[in-house]
C-alpha cells in the first residue's frame, strides 16, 4: 500500500511543518528559523534567514560521516573507450583544488562562471567547485551554436568560464574552442579568464592572457597544496542559472536557489525515486540540461548515492545494448531517461535481443520524463524488462517533478499515458481561461498554486518583471506551466500537450498528443510527431509524421493510408485527420525532444529560423521535401 495519500495531506494541511522536516535531512551552517516568507521576492523565499554551502552536502559531509571510500561519481565514455570511478574522498579532493584555481583566476562569491563541456567526470566538478565558492555557474549546453553561448554570456556577464576543447560524437569530433572563441568575440561582455581542459581528441589554440591550462593549473593548485574551503551562502542566495529558450528569443536565465533546491531534491532521492544512499542512480541526460543539474550533479550526491556521467547514446556506442550494458556493469538501481531514448532502442532493437546479454536484476524502476512517455513506448519497455516504468512530468522552471509516481512511499497503479499525481508541494489544477478551476475529466490549461514548493525558480535572473510576465500573470495566484491537460476522477493528470500544441480545428480543440498516441499504436510506426498546419477552411488541419520500424518493407502510400483511417477510427471525424508522411528521421534538439514548432512553420509555409539546439539541421530540408512530396 502506498502512503502518498497520508504524505499528501499533511503537506497540504501544513505546507511549512512538512518543508521543515524535510529540511532536517541537510547540514546547515546556521539553520532556519522561519521556513517560509511570503513577502520576500516574487511570490514568497524559502528558508529566508538559513546558510549553507551546497558543496559541503553534496561531498564534504559524506567523507566526513564516513563514506568516503564509497563510489561518488562512475564517468563510463563509450566514445572514447575509458571509464573512470571516483569516490567520495577523490571527488572532494578534485573539486577542492579545482575551487583554489578559480579563486587563482579571482573568481570569488557571487561572480558568474559558465561551464560550457561534455559529459566528462570534469564537468560535474566544474558545478560542485563554483558551488564550493559561492560562485553562481551557468552551464550551456556543450557544443551549442557560437551565437547562442554569446547571448548568454551577455547575459550571465561571467568572470570566467570553464570549457573542454571538444566532444565527441559517434564518427566526429566537435571541437568547441573556435565556437567559444568566436562567441566571446560576438558578446559585449567578456571573461577574465578562460580555463581549457585540453582533451586528447582535439588540442584547442589558446589565447594569451586569457586562456588557461586546466591540467596545468590543478597540478599547480596540488603541488602547492591548495584547496578551497566552503564559503558560507544564505539559502536564498543563487546556486546557478540556467537558461532556457523563451518565445521573444531571448533566453531566460532560470534562478535556482542554494537552500530551497537542497531540501527539495534530498527528499525526492527517497521519497519519488525510492533510491537509498550507497545505491547507483543514473540519470541518462547531459549536465547541459536540467535534469543533468538535478540528477547528474546535485541530488545522488546530496544524498550519498552514486552518480553515473555517460558519454554516449542510447544507440550506436555501439550497439542498442548500450544502457543495458551500463546498467549491468556499473549496479544501477534505477535508470532516468527520456522516452525518445527508448524509442531509438526499439526502432533498432525492437526484440530487445540486446537485452538477453545482460543481468540487469539490479535495476529496480525506469524513470521516463522529458517529453510525453506515449503509452506504447512505456507498454514496450514494461514488457522487456518486466519493471516498473515510470513516467513523471517537471519542467526547467521546477528543478523537479510536479507529478510523479511515488516510488519511496509506495507505488500507485501505474495508467499509461498518465504521469500520475501530484507531488508535496505542487497544488496541481485545470482552469478555463479566467483561471477558474474546471471539473475532473475537462480540458484546460494546467496551472500550481502559488508558492512553488523548494527548489523551484524563485525568479529569473536579473529579471522579477519578466518571471512575473511569463509565469504569474496570466492566471492570477498561479503559476502558468504553458501546458494543457486533464485531471481524471482519481486525481491522476494528463498532460495532452502545451497549450499552444492543442489545434483548433473547425471550432474543436484537439490535443496533437492524444494524435500521436494514435499513430504511435501502429505496428509499423517507431516514432511520430503530429502538427497544427494552416488551413484557410478549417483554421488548423493535422498532419502526422511517422518513422517506421527497421525492416518494415511496406509501400509508404500504404502504411499513411492505414494511419488515416486509425485516427478516424480512434477519434472520430472530427480529428479531420488526412495528411500522414513518412519520413526517415524527426528534427530533434540535442536532448531528444522534437522540434514540432519549427516543423509547423515550415509547413505554414512561414519565416524560420535553424533553432539553436538541433541535433542535425539537413533533417529540416528533408522535412520540407517530405511535405512538398505530399502537396504542402
Amino acid at each position: 500500500m502506498s502512503n502518498y495519500g497520508q504524505v499528501y495531506s499533511a503537506w497540504k494541511k501544513d505546507p511549512e511543518a512538512f518543508w521543515g522536516e524535510a529540511a532536517k535531512e541537510i547540514d546547515w551552517i546556521k539553520p532556519p528559523s522561519k521556513i517560509f516568507d511570503k513577502n520576500a521576492g516574487v511570490y514568497g523565499r524559502w528558508f529566508p534567514d538559513a546558510t549553507c554551502n551546497t558543496c559541503y552536502n553534496a561531498l564534504d559531509r559524506h567523507v566526513k560521516n564516513g563514506r568516503g571510500a564509497q563510489r561518488a561519481l562512475v564517468y563510463d565514455s563509450p566514445v572514447t573507450a575509458s571509464a573512470r570511478t571516483y569516490t567520495y574522498a577523490q571527488a572532494l579532493d578534485e573539486v577542492a583544488t579545482l575551487a583554489a584555481v578559480l579563486q587563482n583566476l579571482g573568481v570569488t562569491k557571487g561572480d558568474r562562471v559558465i561551464v560550457y563541456m561534455p559529459m566528462i567526470a570534469e564537468a560535474v566538478f566544474a558545478m560542485l567547485a563554483c558551488a564550493r565558492i559561492g560562485a553562481i555557474h551557468s552551464v550551456v549546453f556543450g557544443g551549442f551554436a557560437a551565437k547562442e553561448l554569446a547571448t548568454r554570456i551577455d547575459d550571465a556577464k561571467p568572470k570566467a568560464i570553464m570549457a573542454a576543447s571538444c566532444g565527441i560524437e559517434p564518427g566526429r569530433v566537435v571541437h568547441y574552442k573556435p565556437l567559444l572563441d568566436q562567441a566571446i568575440d560576438l558578446s559585449a561582455a567578456k571573461p577574465d579568464a578562460v580555463l581549457m581542459l585540453q582533451r586528447p581528441q582535439s588540442q584547442a589554440a589558446m589565447t594569451a592572457g586569457r586562456d588557461h591550462d586546466w591540467a596545468d593549473a590543478v597540478s599547480n593548485a596540488k603541488a602547492a597544496g591548495q584547496k578551497a574551503d566552503c564559503v558560507e551562502l544564505a539559502a536564498t542566495d543563487p546556486l546557478y542559472v540556467l537558461y532556457t529558450s523563451g518565445t521573444t528569443g531571448v533566453p531566460k536565465g532560470v534562478v535556482r536557489d542554494n537552500g530551497g533546491h537542497m531540501v527539495a531534491l534530498k527528499w525526492t532521492m527517497k521519497g519519488l525515486y525510492g533510491i537509498e544512499p550507497g545505491e547507483a542512480f543514473w540519470a541518462a541526460s547531459d549536465v547541459g540540461w536540467v535534469v543533468g543539474h538535478s540528477y547528474i550533479c546535485y541530488a545522488p550526491l546530496l544524498h550519498g548515492a552514486t552518480t553515473i556521467v555517460y558519454e554516449g547514446k542510447p544507440v550506436g556506442t555501439p550497439d542498442p545494448g548500450a544502457f543495458w550494458r551500463m546498467i549491468s556493469e556499473h549496479k544501477i538501481a534505477a535508470l532516468f531517461t527520456a522516452p525518445t531514448a527508448l524509442r531509438a532502442i526499439k526502432k533498432e532493437d525492437p526484440k530487445a535481443e540486446h537485452l538477453a546479454r545482460y543481468d540487469v536484476s539490479c535495476m529496480r524502476t525506469l524513470f521516463l520524463a522529458g517529453e510525453r512517455a506515449d503509452p506504447d513506448t512505456v507498454q514496450w519497455a514494461e514488457n522487456i524488462l518486466k519493471k516498473p516504468v515510470i513516467d513523471h512530468w517537471w519542467q526547467t522552471e521546477t528543478g523537479w517533478a510536479i507529478v510523479g509516481n511515488p516510488v519511496g512511499l509506495g507505488i500507485l497503479p501505474v495508467k499509461h499515458g498518465s504521469p500520475t499525481v501530484p507531488m508535496p508541494g505542487y497544488d496541481v489544477q485545470i482552469v478555463d481561461e479566467g483561471a477558474k478551476p474546471l471539473p475532473a475529466g475537462t480540458m484546460g490549461s494546467i496551472v500550481v498554486k502559488l508558492p512553488l514548493p523548494p527548489g523551484c525558480l524563485p525568479t529569473l535572473w536579473q529579471n522579477d518583471k519578466r518571471m512575473v510576465e511569463s509565469y504569474l500573470e496570466e492566471f492570477p495566484g498561479y503559476y502558468k506551466t504553458a501546458d494543457a491537460g486533464y485531471i481524471d476522477e482519481d486525481g491522476y493528470l494528463y498532460i495532452m500537450g502545451r497549450t499552444d500544441d492543442i489545434i483548433n480545428v473547425a471550432g474543436h480543440r484537439l490535443s496533437t498528443g492524444g494524435m500521436e498516441e494514435v499513430l504511435a499504436s501502429h505496428p509499423d510506426v517507431a516514432e511520430c510527431a503530429v502538427i497544427g498546419i494552416k488551413d484557410a477552411l478549417k483554421g488548423e488541419q493535422p498532419c502526422g509524421f511517422v518513422v517506421l520500424k527497421a525492416g518494415v518493407t511496406k509501400p509508404h502510400a500504404q502504411i499513411e493510408k492505414e494511419i488515416v483511417a486509425l485516427v478516424r477510427e480512434k477519434i472520430g471525424p472530427v480529428a479531420a485527420f488526412k495528411i500522414a508522411v513518412c519520413v526517415d528521421r524527426l528534427p530533434k534538439t540535442r536532448s531528444g525532444k522534437i522540434l514540432r514548432a519549427t516543423m509547423k512553420k515550415i509547413a505554414d509555409h512561414d519565416e524560420w529560423s535553424m533553432p539553436a539546439t538541433i541535433d542535425d539541421p539537413a533533417i529540416l530540408d528533408e522535412i520540407a521535401g517530405a511535405l512538398k512530396s505530399h502537396g504542402v
